[in-house]
């Protein structure tokens, strides 16, 4: 009996302390494609894409002519002159080869730098929401993670969506 209530003392203080834990969880992405921004940013992402396609169809239609002149000239050409030619067809093709990982590269840091401030924005909404509302927790939703939200989940992506005058 006696341990009994040394136990029931131990956890009486522990009791004192606990706290409601409030969880919710936000569609961070129905939030990102609501943004007024967003169709600025697939605009300037889609030009930049389209110019990296045409400066790449410019440097594979050069190497293009440059080979076939090459086939249709090899048997007059001078060694020496052959050999300069079959280097100029070189260069190029490493050129093109070296674009698609530079082209990739600078169009990641592209979308980067444009998406940073709206997901800045997305975040700082949620946290406000938060703190408003009294969350313990907010977790992003994502469908391959969340495999059940139960009747207690509470779905605060209206409430960021109405933080930051979405509809």
């Amino acid at each position: 009996m006696k341990k009994l209530l040394a136990l029931l003392f131990l956890a009486l203080p522990m009791g004192l302390f606990a706290q409601e834990v409030k969880i919710a969880y936000v569609d961070v992405q129905a939030v990102f494609s609501a943004m007024p921004e967003v169709p600025g940013i697939e605009k300037q992402m889609s030009d930049l894409n389209d110019q990296y396609q045409k400066d790449l169809k410019s440097m594979q239609d050069e190497y293009q002519k440059k080979y076939s002149d090459f086939t249709a000239q090899q048997d007059s050409l001078t060694e020496n002159i052959k050999l300069r030619r079959m280097q100029e067809i070189q260069e190029l093709q490493n050129r093109i080869e070296n674009f698609y990982p530079i082209a990739q590269d600078d169009i990641n840091k592209k979308q980067q730098q444009l998406v940073a401030p709206v997901q800045d924005k997305i975040k700082n909404a949620i946290k406000a929401v938060g703190e408003e509302k009294g969350y313990t927790y907010i977790l992003a939703m994502n469908p391959q993670l969340f495999l059940y939200t139960g009747n207690g989940a509470i779905d605060a992506t209206p409430f960021v969506k109405a933080k930051l005058g979405l509809k």
